[in-house]
């Protein structure tokens, strides 16, 4: 067979077989955007306090050419963008503020205009942003409690930081013409059994409907949610925000909340992919941060796996426009750059495999229980030319089917001369 272009006429012929339009998958896929997480650039440091992350968060490994303040992680970003087909958002964390004069930022108190260059940054770029109040790396939560804390000052302090938050979102989706996510996870829990349980929860329950009940924000630009995790380091015997605590949140919430679903956050034999169809059966939206766990929340780069692709197969079948997708995982062991790249890619590649699967035809088959049929289909699916599609996709958005040698050249002319 002759060049790229041959090759795609031949895959798209062979995949109309089987009742799939190539041409309508990739335009399905160039409009599904992923939000690329900000602290896989300097390892959730932060412009903070410099000290790196607590709270049951660790980032390991010391590959050189971490970004080092808001100009480099910029530039870093900016470049990872250009390798990534298609149009994307970032995610920021609140201890990215970029206060006007190096004032300190008082972390119960951020303002929009602590993340003006950050609008200014996406504008320029073209892409949405999303938002996280951080709950991590800070004197006020050096005991593992925030908003469950049973001092009430305490919790005052994480709740004005969390109204704050909500503020700055509205801001920027405001700015940016496009709703911004506001993600709440909190570290709180115990290393040891406690004693009590539901009083913790029910502070916890308590400070978020204070904070959602805020008069003072435009829900038509930010939109919120709330993430489970089963454990953190230090916090091994019992989370307060549990998944079903947050599920039955959500749902009690009428659909002003929505969960996100962290492929991290839970037991390691289960996978997120079985959930995704039953909560979307009871909610319009849902969130998503999706990383790969090695034995536990250990949040390594994401691979094109058979739970990744299980995880698209679901948005696509349920709707990707229901489903606000962003990564989370911070790979300090190797170059920073390309960990965005890879992730990136392959939750589209993941995406574009469920865009090239005939479903609907599958489902049929199910329902006439044709198991025989359906068991063949899937199985011939995975040998068709999903890489001739995918390598039309990049060129089609003007990226590279190559993109190592323009890191190296990038860390080798900007990261290795940081020091």
């Amino acid at each position: 067979m002759g060049g790229s272009s041959e090759r795609y006429e031949y895959a798209k012929n062979l995949y109309g077989k089987i009742g799939v339009d190539t041409d309508g998958a990739l335009r399905k896929l160039k409009g599904i955007p992923i939000s690329v997480h900000c602290w896989q650039g300097d390892d959730i440091t932060g412009f903070e306090n410099k000290t790196g992350p607590s709270g049951g968060i660790a980032a390991t490994g010391n590959y050189p050419g971490k970004a080092r303040d808001y100009k480099e992680l910029m530039a870093d970003y900016e470049f990872a963008l250009n390798l990534i087909p298609g149009k994307h958002r970032i995610n920021l964390h609140a201890i990215y503020a970029i206060p006007e004069g190096g004032e300190a930022v008082p972390r119960d108190k951020p303002k929009p205009e602590h993340f003006k260059k950050w609008v200014e940054f996406a504008k320029r770029l073209g892409v949405g942003i999303d938002f996280n109040p951080t709950y991590f790396s800070h004197e006020m939560a050096d005991d593992g409690l925030t908003l469950s804390h049973p001092d009430k000052n305490v919790r005052e302090f994480w709740i004005s930081h969390t109204k704050s938050t909500r503020k700055i979102c509205e801001y920027m989706g405001r700015e940016l013409g496009s709703p911004c996510l506001h993600n709440i996870w909190i570290p709180d829990g115990y290393k040891d059994i406690p004693a009590d349980k539901t009083g913790p929860r029910k502070r916890l329950r308590d400070s978020l409907d204070e904070i959602f009940a805020d008069p003072n924000v435009d829900k038509k630009y930010l939109y919120d949610s709330v993430e489970a995790k089963l454990f953190g380091i230090g916090l091994e015997s019992f989370t307060v925000g549990s998944h079903e605590f947050y599920m039955n949140y959500a749902a009690a919430s009428g659909g002003k909340v929505m969960v996100l679903f962290d492929s991290g956050h839970f037991h390691p034999t289960e996978g997120i992919s079985d959930k995704l169809s039953s909560q979307l059966l009871f909610a319009d939206k849902i969130a998503l941060h999706v990383t790969r766990s090695v034995r536990w929340d250990s949040d390594h780069v994401v691979l094109l796996d058979d739970e990744l692709k299980g995880i698209a197969a679901e948005i696509i079948k349920c709707g990707p426009e229901r489903v606000l997708i962003g990564l989370d995982y911070f790979d300090a062991s190797i170059n920073r750059i390309a960990a965005w790249v890879i992730g990136v890619r392959n939750m589209q590649k993941a995406l574009l495999a469920a865009l090239l699967t005939p479903y609907e035809k599958m489902a049929e088959m199910q329902d006439k229980k044709d198991y025989t049929s359906l068991l063949a289909a899937h199985e011939e699916i995975k040998t068709f030319p999903f890489g001739d599609v995918w390598k039309r996709f990049v060129t089609e958005c003007g990226a590279k089917m190559d993109f190592m040698d323009e890191i190296r050249g990038y860390e080798k002319d900007v990261l290795l001369k940081r020091g």
